[in-house]
């Protein structure tokens, strides 16, 4: 998160209350109208969360994101109209820490079902450098050690999860030694959000319970295999070691027996210092690293920089933070594989 951009929680505030004052004078009937039936009309902060609604909810509801394909979504700026129109959704998904002026607009809506998919799961902290420790051999087993987390109550609904997670609950993306939000890039984990989103989204809107039931269990084997596909292609990596311009694949790395070494934490775009710099070469030298990776909606300038006064490759590694034609696969699982690919490649996996 780059916390130089961070809007200050006053201002947050003063856009929402603007927002919601310029659409007041239209009726939610007219905004239930707006072309989509009877569909259940939800708002996504961001592609993650995007594509669980849209995989789980299916024919029977009209997926809106807060955040346009490339852009970044920490840095997101709500018009007044967005603003409005979260409060005229049946059901908000979002991701609580990411992005702090969707948090506090969601927060002044007052829409009933609300969910934060940060509830669905366990959050950890991962620091710059994230080790494996044999967590990502255990599949289904490690899914259903945390998946009633999903599946019984635990903040479903609006109400339940701002309870359960006040203020100042960690989840802040822009302090070092808060928990990682990026809970989508482990497969697993992201299956338990999928069954606690299959959940709320059931008893939102009962009368589709059924096809939400049968949506999220499709999408949960997907998930599962392609779980077992990171398990398999890192089974036996010439090395461990992978380093990355933005600190996001903390789940991914602990849940396949790697380990993840940031050049500058957590803001992707930020330039590392020559102490970190000559670290990081040491640590590409001691673990025969081969590689650098970027992402594709932030500059590749500081990896670049890296890989040449250290002689390493570079290469994307995408934490699907959104989709756009640079993207390499058309959706989740797509780009998924690909940094599958990527990673095979640079840690010199069978």
């Amino acid at each position: 998160m780059n916390v130089r951009r961070l809007i200050p929680t006053t201002a947050v505030a003063g856009a929402v209350v603007l927002g919601l004052t310029a659409l007041s004078a239209c009726s939610t009937s007219d905004a239930a109208d707006g072309g989509n039936g009877d569909k259940l009309k939800v708002t996504a902060s961001f592609y993650p969360m995007q594509f669980l609604a849209e995989k789980i909810g299916g024919e029977h509801v009209a997926v809106t994101s807060l955040t346009k394909p490339g852009v970044e979504p920490h840095d997101l700026e709500l018009t007044p109209r967005q603003i409005g129109s979260i409060s005229e959704s049946d059901y908000v998904l979002y991701l609580k820490g990411i992005q702090p002026v969707v948090d506090e607009a969601i927060k002044q809506s007052g829409v009933k079902n609300t969910v934060d998919a940060a509830t669905l799961t366990t959050l950890e902290d991962h620091g710059s450098e994230v080790s494996g420790h044999d967590h990502g051999h255990e599949g289904e087993e490690h899914a259903d050690d945390h998946g009633h987390e999903g599946e019984e109550g635990h903040g479903h609904e609006g109400e339940e999860a701002h309870e359960e997670h006040s203020e100042g609950d960690g989840h802040n993306h822009g302090e070092e030694g808060g928990a990682d939000p990026h809970i989508w890039l482990d497969p697993v984990k992201y299956a338990e959000v999928a069954k606690g989103v299959g959940k709320s989204l059931e008893k939102a809107d009962p009368d589709h319970a059924a096809d939400y039931r049968k949506n999220t269990d499709a999408l949960v084997a997907e998930l599962g295999e392609l779980n077992t596909a990171y398990e398999t292609g890192l089974k036996n990596p010439a090395t461990k070691t992978f380093i990355t311009t933005h600190s996001a694949f903390g789940y991914l790395a602990e849940r396949y027996g790697l380990t993840q070494q940031g050049i500058a934490g957590i803001d992707p775009e930020a330039e590392p210092s020559p102490a970190r710099i000559q670290e990081i070469h040491t640590i590409a030298e001691k673990e025969k690293a081969t590689t650098v990776f970027f992402e594709t909606l932030a500059s590749d300038k500081t990896a670049k920089t890296l890989a040449k006064d250290t002689g390493l490759k570079t290469a994307v590694l995408d934490p699907l933070e959104g989709i756009t034609e640079k993207s390499q696969g058309a959706d989740y699982i797509e780009v998924m594989k690909s940094n599958l690919a990527a990673l095979q490649k640079a840690l010199g996996a069978k």
